[in-house]
This record gives C-alpha cells, structure tokens and sequence, in this order.
C-alpha cells in the first residue's frame, strides 16, 4: 500500500469516526431534550389527563376489565418480566462473566458503568418526582415503588441496547448490526406499551425512561 493510499484509507476512518460521534451525540442531546419537556409536564400536571385517557383505552369501559382478546394480559406480564430486575440481573450476569472469561476488560466496565449507572439514576429520578402510580382500578399486577419514569423501560433500554451495541461491534456485516440493534430496541418497546397495558405506569412513565435510557 502506497503512503497515499494509507493517507487515505486513514482520513476516511477519521471521517466514519466524526460521523459517528456526531450522530451519538445529535441522539444523546435529542433524548436528554424530549426527557425535560416530559419532566417538565409531569411535573406541571399537564399530561395528567392525556395519560389517564391513554390508560383507560386498554381498558373496557364500564368494568376496568383489560380490553382485547382473554389471552392478552397474561402475554402482557409476561412481557413484562423481560424489563424485571431479575431478568436483568441475570442477563447482566451471564455477560459480566462471559467478558471476565474473555479478558474484555473495556466491554465489561462499559456494561457496568451502564446498567449500575442507570440503576442509581433510575432509583433517583423517581425519588426526585415522586409521582404516584396510576389507580389500583387500572393496576393488573401489584406495585409499591413510585411512578416516573418507568424502571422497566429505563433500565430495558439500558441493558439490551448496551447489549446490543456490544454484540453488534464483533459483526462485520451492516445487516446483522441493524438487526441486533433493532431487536434491543423492539425489546424495549414492548416492554414499555406492557407497563402501561398492565395500568402500572402511565405513558409518559415510559416516554421518560425510554429516552433517559438512552
């Protein structure tokens, strides 16, 4: 390879990387943004109506009962345990000795900066706002803890999209990236509409954790 062609090949490596850290970045920045404008409703009351009106649409009026076919609640708490600190636990586990086995010591404190790092966020911005969870009538499963933002959608997105960033860096095809991202971010998804099918969280519960996850 000529000295020109190295000059290339690096200023085009240079170039992927600003590309990179500019989108990161323009995402982090847009999160952070949408997060305080719905803290800042939450806070104010404004969505309190919008929330409650989204809530009751899961639910058949009249009774409260949950609104689709008899199979649907169970399959919504199931979802759900995906988002649970078990489950993550052991997700976060299984990865934290296979990087210690594999001597990958930057990918291992990344995941641990990550989820321990969201779980004190997360323990904290409840603590912070203090929101209430919605009514017990709406509620399919038991709760105590406080309301925003959502733990199950926070820490969700914290785990198997810091999972899938991770997975993702080994793989050389463009296709298998795309698809292990949206995957985590499918995950979290259906974790987050699950919180708020099951009356345990309102909408913007989720929105805030999904987007401080990030």
């Amino acid at each position: 390879m000529t000295k020109g062609s190295r000059l290339t090949l690096i200023k085009d490596r240079l170039q992927n990387v600003e590309i990179k850290v500019l989108l990161t970045t323009l995402l982090i920045i847009i999160s952070l943004w949408v997060f305080f404008i719905v803290a800042n409703a939450v806070s104010a009351g404004t969505t309190q109506n919008l929330d409650v009106r989204i809530i009751e649409y899961f639910r058949n009026s009249g009774d409260n009962s949950p609104a689709g076919p008899a199979w649907l609640p169970d399959a919504m708490k199931e979802i759900t345990t995906l988002g649970g600190g078990t489950i993550l636990t052991i997700i976060a586990l299984i990865v934290f000795f296979y990087l210690r086995i594999q001597k990958k010591y930057p990918e291992l404190y990344f995941m641990l900066a990550a989820v321990i790092g969201g779980t004190i966020i997360s323990f904290g911005l409840k603590e912070i706002f203090g929101r209430e969870r919605p009514d017990e009538v709406f509620r399919l499963v038991d709760v105590s803890s406080l309301s925003f933002p959502s733990g199950h959608s926070m820490m969700s997105a914290v785990v198997y999209l810091t999972l899938a960033v991770l997975v993702s860096r080994i793989q050389k095809q463009r296709k298998l990236k795309i698809y292990i991202i949206t995957v985590a971010i499918f995950l979290s998804f259906i974790i987050g509409v699950s919180r708020v099918y099951l009356g345990v969280h309102y909408p913007t519960d989720v929105i805030g954790g999904w987007t401080i996850g990030i």
